[in-house]
């Protein structure tokens, strides 16, 4: 599998694309180390440049640039979380599968949480100028892609597909939202009246 097919195949021709991935025999280890790793760490990297060195702007406080430790820690927390947090996707991915008709395999669903998860880690590039973080929006095409990936990888019959699909949705959600939080909380923003290096 090479990384860079891989990502257009699935972005582009979804459909064809699942199809050759359900075939497919490789490992859990094997997605981590060849597509998991350095995608995930798209956004990571561009975070740190875009706020560490491109900067922030913040209303009536000028441009921010957040000290290189906290933008480091933060990533590294982004990026530690979002490898678990496509492993847990994934166990909640198989574990809905009977509810839906669908096959259990825990395989089988790490990569449906995987190639999934794609468009959500190729936008991340978008960080790297802060005021584009807004098109990080084009992420949720990762939903369309869960969507189609369901009734071929997971097996369950294409009306329970909706169903399915929202149900991981959900679950996506959540994982996101603390991934954000704790991620979060390793970065101090200005206050009104702090005097923080950095700000100009």
């Amino acid at each position: 599998m090479n990384l860079v097919d891989r990502v257009k195949g699935i972005l582009l021709s979804p459909k064809q694309e699942w199809q050759t991935i359900d075939g497919e025999t490789t490992t859990i280890p094997e997605l981590y180390k060849g597509y998991v790793l350095p995608l995930a760490a798209i956004g990571p990297v561009a975070s740190i440049i875009g706020m560490s060195i491109v900067g922030i702007s913040l209303p009536s406080m000028g441009s921010f640039r957040m000290p290189i430790t906290t933008a480091i820690a933060s990533a590294v927390v982004q990026y530690a979380l979002t490898l678990g947090g496509v492993y847990v996707l994934a166990m909640i991915i198989d574990a809905l599968a009977p509810t839906f008709k669908g096959q259990k395999s825990l395989t089988q669903a790490f990569k449906l949480a995987v190639y999934s998860y794609t468009a959500g880690w190729v936008v991340g590039i978008f960080a790297v100028i802060p005021a584009l973080s807004v098109l990080g929006i084009l992420g949720l095409y990762g939903l369309y892609l869960l969507y189609l990936g369901i009734p071929v990888l997971m097996k369950a019959p294409a009306e329970k597909s909706l169903g399915y699909t929202i149900a991981v949705i959900v679950a996506a959600v959540v994982i996101f939202v603390v991934i954000g939080i704790v991620s979060r909380a390793f970065i101090s923003f200005p206050a009104p009246g702090m005097n923080m290096p950095g700000v100009r």
